[in-house]
């Protein structure tokens, strides 16, 4: 249930990167298509874009994934990591699929000569899918660490209840 929580978070993820990604101005030129400012920052910035936001979508969800079980498990923290790594690639793949075309051919001859045009959305560096699931779960354990339920101490005295029972 957390996993699929998660994934669907994903698409709020995609339409953030998409919207706030800045765009690469190509230019079509005799010889070809290039970056109309070669030095510029704009190809990179996707990538920066969108390890920003899955940062943030990770301390939410391991906020969250802590708040709604306190008591913690295994469960809530696979479904934190596959849900989160599932919806990175969601977001990745609907950023793509909404940005500009990936044709550039098409692109190109549609701008004409000497003029710019946007190149497509894309994500050079694959390790920022990681970004959301590993702050994810690092925030939850370090929340787990400082306010998870604890175990009570070897030779302390049992609890008014009998405490006779195993807790794992």
């Amino acid at each position: 249930m957390c996993a699929l929580l998660v994934l669907v978070l994903g698409v709020g993820l995609g339409l953030l990167w998409w919207w706030l990604a800045p765009r690469v101005p190509l230019v079509k030129v005799d010889g070809g298509v290039f970056l109309k400012d070669p030095e510029g920052e704009e190809a990179i910035g996707a990538d920066g874009t969108f390890v920003l936001l899955a940062l943030g979508f990770g301390l939410v969800t391991g906020l969250v994934a802590f708040l709604r079980s306190r008591a913690g498990g295994i469960g809530i923290v696979i479904g934190l990591a596959v849900g989160a790594l599932l919806g990175s690639v969601l977001a990745w793949q609907l950023g793509v699929l909404l940005g500009p075309s990936s044709d550039l051919a098409a692109s190109a001859k549609a701008a004409g000569t000497n003029k710019t045009f946007d190149g497509p959305l894309k994500l050079q560096a694959k390790g920022a899918l990681l970004a959301w699931p590993f702050i994810a779960l690092t925030t939850h354990l370090l929340l787990m660490a400082a306010f998870g339920h604890r175990d009570p101490e070897p030779g302390a005295p049992l609890p008014p209840d009998g405490g006779d029972r195993q807790h794992w």
